[in-house]
């Protein structure tokens, strides 16, 4: 017998902000063994039937769904109170009330956040900008970031600058493996914001000994030396401070966590300029 939970996903769109909801209703509950079932697009009565007919065969279905057209996400909700399956609009009620307080309505146009305005452009624009600015690369024009991240190897220094470029910010990041590996450029930026990262170095060695492994590689005894890695962090955190520049340690952020961060820095630092 299947004791998980069915949870089907449903989304006039490409699902993406029904999926990262989803992501954070879940982590609040740690005994829940479920199984997602997703349905993007879903723009007909015709789509919704078919659905619920896949619905109505799991005695332990559950329904949430982002569809702004308000007919269709009627009578999804009609359809499933008759099956008596539990059903959850994720935008619907801040739809309204945002609709309310600002006083004008809503479009209900699906795939809105991803129409190819001027925003769609300058994100598009970040994430090339970032790209080309990955790993200390083009430091002619570094000043044209809007963030630059500095830390020895493995301080996720690149996941978090392409998470950060998705959200429409011009990331550059540098490695440090010397003192010489700060461009003199960056030390007179006055409106980038420069932000250090740092990590424990026992979780540093145990990464790197990991990704060695994982793409065979061979590196000097250095990059995995615990002794030295402890060096390099001591270095990394001597030339934050000289510098004056806000650090960051990632040891226990996921990427996400550690983006958050940066933007929080830098709105202050935004002010402050």
């Amino acid at each position: 017998m299947n004791n998980k939970y069915q949870i089907y996903l449903i989304s006039d769109s490409t699902g993406e902000t029904l999926d990262r909801i989803f992501l954070a209703l879940k982590a609040q509950f740690k005994n829940f063994s479920y199984e997602t079932n997703h349905f993007s697009f879903t723009r007909t009565e015709n789509q919704i039937s078919r659905i619920l007919e896949i619905c109505k065969k799991n005695s332990k279905s559950i329904i949430l769904y982002t569809i702004v057209d308000v007919d269709l996400a009627r009578y999804l909700s009609r359809k499933s109170n008759k099956l008596k399956i539990p059903c959850f609009s994720v935008l619907g009620d801040l739809i309204i009330n945002f609709s309310k307080l600002l006083n004008q309505d809503a479009s209900h146009i699906p795939s809105g956040q991803h129409m190819l305005d001027e925003e769609y452009y300058k994100r598009i624009e970040a994430i090339q900008f970032t790209m080309n600015h990955d790993d200390g690369n083009s430091i002619a024009d570094i000043q044209k970031s809007d963030i630059i991240l500095l830390g020895v190897s493995r301080t996720s220094k690149t996941p978090t600058s392409i998470y950060l470029a998705n959200k429409g910010y011009k990331v550059a990041n540098i490695p440090l493996v010397n003192k010489n590996s700060i461009p003199e450029k960056i030390k007179s930026i006055s409106k980038s914001c420069i932000i250090g990262l740092t990590a424990e170095p026992e979780r540093l060695s145990e990464i790197r000994k990991n990704r060695i492994t994982s793409l065979k590689e061979t590196a000097g005894k250095n990059y995995t030396n615990l002794q030295k890695i402890y060096e390099e962090v001591n270095n990394s955190k001597k030339t934050f401070q000289k510098y004056k520049w806000p650090v960051i340690d990632v040891s226990r952020k996921s990427v996400e966590e550690t983006a958050a961060s940066v933007i929080k820095i830098y709105e202050i630092n935004k002010k402050n300029v």
